[in-house]
């Protein structure tokens, strides 16, 4: 029962708190003079309470052009978006700072948490990667303007995070086409040329050991399942494909499996090769139709007997 009153007691204390402490936050809105909003917005800001403090910053800036306070009011009102997890809107007013205040000693700051917001506001790999190519961009522009900057470390760390975001990205889009192609043409060619271009973006990845595998594994079910005039080039990509996986992994963990298709496939165009020259000999023993008599024909016979 005790226990059950001390929580009643602090629960309606915190209550009172609240209503008491929204009040004044209210009253400050309502009738407070602008020094007085400037002054609790940072108060506001110190204390961690990032959405009270946005408020005031807000309701100033219109307030505060031309004033000593307008720079500082529309940093911290950036920073406030931030704090809140708002990276879109923090990354648009951080570099609105920025083109107002080139000169400010906050400049520089301001064009990084532009950057930083945007690496923030990336959205997660099996989504649409546009905002990851901003952000990429926007951090490589901050490192073009300050080279020398102590947040320049921080910049290429990140540029490497969201490259390899894009890598997974892409890595996930060449495998799609290999898990939904079950022997349909289209999506089997589609997953070849995935893989090459997933290679050519991204030639030291360490995926592309099993994607030249798939690769193979894509073009030799290709091979297989193509009408008969379409195999042999088919077959002969199975085997281009195997060297230069070989040549690139010789002592990989898919030779085997892959091994198993090169083989199949040499098979199948030796096949094909002792078919044509079965076709090319009963060609050859035809006898040549310009040895054959001209069939005479009715009229032929006719136009003898005038003559």
């Amino acid at each position: 029962m005790l226990k059950n009153n001390r929580a009643s007691y602090f629960l309606l204390f915190f209550a009172v708190l609240i209503i008491t402490s929204c009040s004044k936050f209210s009253k400050l809105q309502k009738t407070g003079t602008d020094q007085q909003k400037y002054d609790a917005a940072m108060t506001y800001y110190k204390k961690g309470d990032f959405y009270r403090s946005g408020l005031l910053f807000e309701e100033l800036i219109p307030l505060l052009k031309g004033s000593n306070e307008s720079e500082l009011a529309q940093f911290y009102y950036a920073y406030t978006q931030y704090q809140q997890g708002q990276y879109n809107t923090s990354q648009f007013l951080f570099k609105k700072f920025y083109d107002t205040y080139a000169r400010s000693d906050y400049a520089q700051e301001a064009l990084y948490m532009h950057a930083f917001s945007l690496y923030k506001d990336s959205a997660p790999h099996n989504l649409d990667q546009a905002s990851t190519f901003t952000a990429i961009s926007a951090m490589q522009d901050f490192i073009n303007t300050y080279p020398q900057s102590t947040f320049r470390d921080e910049c290429t760390r990140y540029i490497l995070e969201l490259r390899e975001k894009l890598e997974l990205k892409a890595y996930d889009k060449a495998k799609l086409y290999y898990k939904i192609s079950d022997f349909n043409m289209m999506s089997l060619k589609s997953a070849v040329i995935s893989i090459d271009n997933f290679r050519k973006d991204f030639p030291d990845s360490k995926f592309n050991e099993e994607l030249a595998y798939l690769k193979v594994e894509s073009q030799y079910n290709l091979a297989s399942n193509s009408f008969s005039v379409k195999q042999k080039d088919r077959y002969l990509d199975v085997v281009k494909f195997y060297k230069e996986m070989v040549d690139k992994y010789p002592t990989g963990k898919y030779l085997r499996d892959a091994e198993k298709m090169f083989e199949n496939s040499q098979k199948e165009l030796e096949i094909m090769a002792q078919a044509e020259k079965e076709r090319q000999k009963q060609l050859e023993a035809q006898p040549d139709s310009g040895s054959k008599p001209t069939k005479v024909t009715a009229s032929t016979s006719a136009d003898q007997k005038q003559n």
